[in-house]
């Protein structure tokens, strides 16, 4: 599921957005909060051979799913952190996904480095 570099990178970084937060205390698991369980499935994930336009334009309906989800960010983590290859998960395509798991990961090498240097001066 590639899409051209300029789409990646457009929409790579998280967007700000106001999404109700569910209450943390809740023992219930998120997904069982989430706004696509209502929807259908082949919304967030592509069929074989789909067609670019018709990708793009799925996906962008996805998306807006997921904007209106209460639990749009316990999503998308797990998205990261399994990490979920195909799919719309939390807003984000895989392609989106692998762009902030290496901006995460250049992020982290950088805070060692940084730790490094002044564990290393001081």
């Amino acid at each position: 599921m590639l899409q051209p570099p300029h789409q990646s990178l457009q929409v790579a970084a998280v967007p700000a957005q106001q999404v109700p937060v569910r209450d943390r205390n809740d023992d219930a698991p998120w997904h069982t909060e989430a706004v696509c369980r209502r929807d259908e499935a082949g919304l967030f994930f592509a069929p074989s051979k789909e067609p670019t336009a018709a990708r793009l334009s799925r996906e962008e309906a996805a998306k807006r799913v997921c904007a209106r989800c209460p639990v749009m960010v316990e999503c998308r983590e797990h998205a990261l952190l399994q990490p979920e290859p195909y799919g719309v998960w939390g807003g984000l395509t895989a392609a989106e996904r692998r762009v902030v798991l290496a901006r995460r990961r250049r992020r982290d090498l950088e805070l060692k480095k940084a730790a490094h240097t002044v564990a290393a001066a001081g």
